[in-house]
C-alpha cells in the first residue's frame, strides 16, 4: 500500500501492545498478550475495511479493463416492478400503457418521497405516519427508567423532530398540534409509561428559551410558521425558479416581484415578520412617509429614478405638487441622505435584517414569533456544564418553587401532616429543604469552608441563583464555585426520586 516505516511501526506498537485479562470468579486474574487478530472495539478495525476496499476496487479495475467483467447497466436503473404509474383524471388506452410498461397502476392520494402526493394539504389524515412514528417510538421507551432532564434529551432529539420535515411544506393543523404536543408533556412528567403524573410546570413556560426561565422545547404552531415562512423568504430571494414561476403565474405578482398575491387581503404573521425583518438597500418609505405620499411616481425602482445621462448621475424626482414652507426642513434632510447614495450596477437584493448574515434563518423567525419577556430567570446559574441533566432539571424545578414538598402537596388536597423530616421543627418547602433548615445549613457552611466565603443567603432558590455568580472567588476556583448548587442539590434529586 505504500505505508511509510514510521507508519508501519506506530501501527504495530498498536497491535503487540494490547493485553488481555479472564475474569474468574469475578475477579481479574492474570494479563497475556494477544497473538492474532485485533481486540474488540479496536480503532484499526474501520481503516481495515477501507484498505481492503481499496484493494478490491483496485482488482475490479483491472478486470474490467482486461475484458474480464462487463456492467450491464453503468447508473441505477429503474425497477418497474416497484413502480406504479398514476392517472391525472382520465387518461385513454390506461391498460395498454401499463402492459408495455409492466408496472402497476397506482391512485391519488399516494406517497412520494416520504410525503403525501394528491392529498388536501389541510387534512388531519396526512400526519397520520407522523403519529405512527411517535407512538413506535414511545413504545421502545416505555420499559425504560429515563430521568426527567434525559426525557427533555429525548423530546428535543427525536419526538420534536419526527415532524419537522412535514412541517415545513405544510401547514399542522390544530387537531395534530393538539396530539403531539401532548404527547410530549405526558412523556415529560410521566416517562415512557405516560402515566398520569402531575405537570409541574405550565407547558408555556417550559417551551421558552432556557435563558428566560424555560427548557427550550418549541411550540409547534409557531415553529410550523417559521418553517413555512422560508418559503416566503424563498421566493423573495430566488429569481428564476420554477416553483417562483408557477405561483407567479397562477396568483399574480406583488410589489417589487418579491411576493405574491394574497388571495383575500389579509396580512398572515408571518408577512407582518417579513416586513419587521426584511429590510431593502435603500428604504426611503420609512423614513420620509409624507414625501412619499406626495410622490408622483411611487411604485418606481431606485433605478428608475436615477438619472445616468448627466456627467456624475443625479436623481430624477417628480412631486404631484410644490412644498409648503414648513415642509422644506424635510426636503433638505431627505436630499442630504440621497446625495450619499448612488444606485450600482449590481442586482437589488433583499436583507434579513435580525441577523448578521443577511439570510434568513428559521431560528431567528421562531424567536420573533415567541413574545416571551425577560423574567430574570439565573439560567447561567443552572445550565452549567458537566452537571447531569437530572440534577440540572431538578435545580430547575426548584427555582421555580414547583418541586413536590409537603407543603405543595397539602395544597392540591392530599391530607399530609407537614413538618420538615431534617430537622421536624418547621414545615417542609422547597426553599426549607434545600436553604433555611439548620440540617442543611450546616452542610452549606462545610462547603463555603472549602471554599473560604462567607454568605449571607437569600429567600429563595431563586434569589441564591440569581446572586451565586461572581469573580470573588479568582478564576481557578470560578468552575467550581458555579457548579456548587447544582452538585449540593443533587441530594434533592435522589429524594424526589
Amino acid at each position: 500500500m505504500g505505508f511509510g516505516s514510521k507508519w508501519v511501526r506506530w501501527m504495530w506498537s498498536c497491535l503487540s501492545s494490547a493485553k488481555f485479562s479472564v475474569l474468574v470468579n469475578g475477579v481479574p486474574v492474570g494479563f497475556f498478550p494477544s497473538t492474532k487478530g485485533l481486540r474488540q472495539g479496536d480503532p484499526l478495525s474501520p481503516y481495515l475495511f477501507v484498505m481492503g476496499m481499496e484493494v478490491l476496487d483496485v482488482l475490479i479495475r483491472r478486470a474490467v479493463e482486461g475484458g474480464f467483467l462487463s456492467g450491464s447497466a453503468s447508473d441505477l436503473r429503474i425497477n418497474l416492478a416497484k413502480s406504479e404509474i398514476i392517472p391525472v383524471g382520465e387518461v385513454v388506452e390506461m391498460e395498454e400503457l401499463v402492459v408495455k410498461l409492466g408496472c402497476r397502476v397506482g391512485s391519488l392520494p399516494s406517497q412520494y418521497l416520504g410525503l403525501p402526493l394528491g392529498a388536501p394539504n389541510r387534512a388531519p389524515y396526512i400526519w397520520d405516519g407522523v403519529e405512527e412514528r411517535v407512538r413506535r417510538r414511545l413504545a421502545l421507551w416505555k420499559r425504560q427508567y429515563i430521568s426527567k432532564g434525559g426525557r427533555v434529551t429525548l423530546i428535543k432529539s427525536t419526538l420534536a423532530s419526527m415532524p419537522i420535515y412535514q412541517m415545513s411544506i405544510f401547514r399542522m393543523p390544530k387537531v395534530v398540534i393538539r396530539w403531539i404536543e401532548k404527547v410530549q408533556r405526558d412523556f415529560l412528567w410521566g416517562g415512557g409509561n405516560m402515566e398520569g403524573k402531575i405537570h409541574l410546570v405550565k407547558w408555556e413556560v417550559v417551551c421558552t428559551d432556557k435563558d428566560k426561565g424555560g427548557l427550550g422545547l418549541r411550540k409547534l404552531a409557531l415553529l410550523n410558521k417559521a418553517l413555512l415562512g422560508k418559503w416566503i423568504w424563498r421566493y423573495a430571494y430566488d429569481k428564476d425558479n420554477m416553483w417562483k414561476q408557477v405561483i407567479k403565474v397562477k396568483y399574480g405578482q406583488g410589489g417589487f416581484d418579491w411576493r405574491p398575491k394574497k388571495a383575500n387581503g389579509r396580512k398572515r404573521q408571518y408577512d407582518q415578520i417579513l416586513d419587521r425583518s426584511v429590510v431593502f438597500r435603500i428604504r426611503v418609505v420609512s423614513l420620509f412617509p409624507h414625501l412619499f405620499g406626495m410622490a408622483a411616481q411611487r411604485n418606481s425602482t431606485a433605478e428608475e429614478m436615477w438619472d445616468q445621462n448627466s456627467s456624475q448621475g443625479n436623481w430624477n424626482l417628480n412631486f404631484l405638487r410644490d412644498f409648503n414652507d414648513w415642509e422644506l426642513d424635510l426636503v433638505g434632510d431627505f436630499l442630504h441622505i440621497l446625495r450619499g447614495y448612488k444606485p450600482s450596477l449590481e442586482e437589488d437584493s433583499v436583507l434579513w435584517r435580525q441577523g448578521r448574515s443577511g439570510q434568513f434563518r428559521v431560528k431567528e423567525a421562531y424567536s420573533l414569533l415567541t413574545k416571551s419577556d425577560d423574567t430574570g430567570f439565573p439560567s447561567r446559574s443552572i445550565w452549567v456544564a458537566r452537571v447531569p441533566t437530572k440534577v440540572v432539571f431538578f435545580v430547575w424545578e426548584a427555582t421555580w418553587g414547583k418541586v413536590l414538598t409537603l407543603d405543595r402537596l397539602q395544597r392540591r388536597g392530599l391530607q399530609l401532616p407537614n413538618h420538615c423530616f431534617l430537622c421536624g421543627c418547621e414545615e417542609e418547602s422547597v426553599n426549607h429543604i434545600l436553604i433555611h433548615c439548620i440540617v442543611v445549613r450546616a452542610l452549606w457552611d462545610i462547603v463555603f469552608g472549602l471554599v473560604d466565603v462567607k454568605w449571607v443567603f437569600p429567600e429563595t432558590v431563586k434569589e441564591v441563583l440569581a446572586s451565586w455568580r461572581g469573580s470573588f472567588v479568582g478564576k481557578k476556583r470560578k468552575k467550581i464555585w458555579d457548579a456548587i448548587p447544582c452538585v449540593y442539590f443533587l441530594d434533592g434529586v435522589e429524594g424526589e426520586e
